[in-house]
């Protein structure tokens, strides 16, 4: 009898201790939003090159999880694994296949140059699904499972560009910006400088610039545009260097494609050091007014959370992934952050107008009517990189436009338009 009752409180006992172990691991997966839910339907494994302290990347994890708690609001769970800082190189292999090991079956890098580090990965396993950021092989890689996607981040970089263009022009009404009171802001014809600090001379950066430039054009018309590269998408030191560089030719607005608060913080300095300075600042991916209240004026911006949603709901229900994405204003993929508060007065209404007018369509960022080819308006272009015998030009309703973006996700932008001149780095390239 003893016995017998020694066996029964040992089951008693061992029933007692699995049922807390069942409730512990209940509590966490409750408490946790990153842990794996009983009913998860998907592992999503990220590789990015860089963290949270840089701003495009920063962007990326922000999208990501407003993604997956709006998922989760709708029942589905989303498990999320970050790759952090992961270079353009051979890491980029290392880092899927640890990801697939912990069992993502949807793997997302970040950065152009992290695609041509994913072939033999991707074609060793075709269970798993791959998004390359910004890239352009995916179409033609023949692969099922290899998608490329970017926003039309062109359109928020032509609203940056008006807003920089109202700010001049309030300086030259008010008298503040003339060449007799700033000689060297202008050029030998009369042109305003502005000054760009461009990561690399790739087309997604100058796609970019060519927005943001026409942007600024479509308020102001007489500017010239330098463009300066630092060969590397975040180096804090090598942006503010070029932003010195810059304004030291007399460029009145410096903006940027590259992703960390360098350039901004070298024009409030500057502007510290010399408060007479007719200088401010446009951004990229985030505010940058917390490190230049008074020279930065608003960022162009993407809203991932809108293209991880897409993702990550086809991926869990099996739904078709788009081959290439891409979405603009129209689908509230981009923006520009809050206006500083050095924006010139009527600037929010101006960007309402215009932000209006390309979610409707009705105005085209690269309307060959608004800039010349060697003195020439374009009517055909096939030699984009990449795109080499399609035609981008497109003609609708009387006006001729460049097809940015529509034909592949990654900007094949490429041209090289008169009023901007390119400065060579001279850093060595760095991811």
């Amino acid at each position: 009898m003893k016995i017998v009752k020694k066996v029964l409180a040992l089951v008693m006992a061992l029933a007692m201790v699995l049922a807390l172990a069942s409730c512990a691991k209940s509590d966490n997966a409750a408490s946790d939003g990153n842990a794996a839910a009983e009913t998860t339907a998907l592992k999503v494994g990220a590789i990015l090159v860089g963290d949270e302290t840089e701003g495009y990347t920063l962007a990326h994890m922000q999208g990501i999880e407003g993604a997956v708690a709006e998922l989760k609001n709708e029942g589905i769970n989303v498990e999320y694994e970050y790759k952090k800082k992961v270079p353009e190189s051979d890491e980029v292999a290392k880092n899927a296949n640890d990801l697939i090991a912990d069992g993502c079956t949807l793997v997302i890098t970040n950065s152009y140059g992290h695609q041509f580090y994913l072939d033999d990965v991707i074609k060793a396993n075709p269970e798993v699904n791959f998004v390359a950021m910004t890239g352009d092989l995916a179409a033609k890689s023949g692969q099922a499972n290899y998608f490329n996607a970017f926003t039309s981040v062109y359109e928020s970089r032509y609203v940056s560009g008006v807003v920089a263009g109202m700010k001049l022009k309030e300086e030259i009404d008010q008298g503040i910006l003339t060449p007799e009171k700033v000689p060297t802001g202008f050029d030998e014809n009369g042109n305003i400088k502005l000054g760009y600090v461009g990561a690399f001379n790739y087309a997604e950066v100058v796609s970019g610039y060519t927005a943001y430039y026409l942007g600024v054009k479509s308020i102001v018309p007489n500017v010239v545009m330098t463009v300066q590269y630092t060969n590397s998408w975040f180096s804090e030191e090598r942006e503010a260097a070029v932003a010195e560089s810059l304004m030291g030719m007399g460029c009145v607005m410096i903006a940027q494609h590259a992703d960390s608060t360098g350039a901004p913080a070298a024009v409030e300095a500057a502007k510290a050091a010399n408060p007479n300075l007719v200088c401010n600042s446009i951004g990229y991916n985030v505010s940058m007014t917390d490190v230049a209240p008074n020279a930065a004026l608003t960022s162009a911006s993407n809203n991932w959370k809108v293209y991880y949603k897409e993702l990550f709901k086809a991926a869990a229900t099996g739904a078709p992934i788009p081959q290439d994405w891409a979405k603009g204003y129209s689908d509230d993929a981009v923006m520009i952050t809050d206006l500083g508060q050095s924006c010139a007065a009527g600037t929010a209404e101006k960007v309402a107008e215009v932000e209006a007018q390309l979610k409707a369509g009705t105005l085209k960022v690269f309307n060959a009517a608004n800039f010349t080819v060697g003195g020439q308006n374009l009517t055909s272009y096939t030699t984009a990189y990449g795109m080499e015998g399609q035609e981008c030009m497109v003609t609708e309703n009387g006006v001729t436009y460049f097809n940015e973006s529509t034909l592949r996700s990654a900007p094949y932008f490429d041209i090289r338009i008169d009023g901007i001149t390119e400065i060579e780095s001279t850093y060595e390239a760095e991811a």
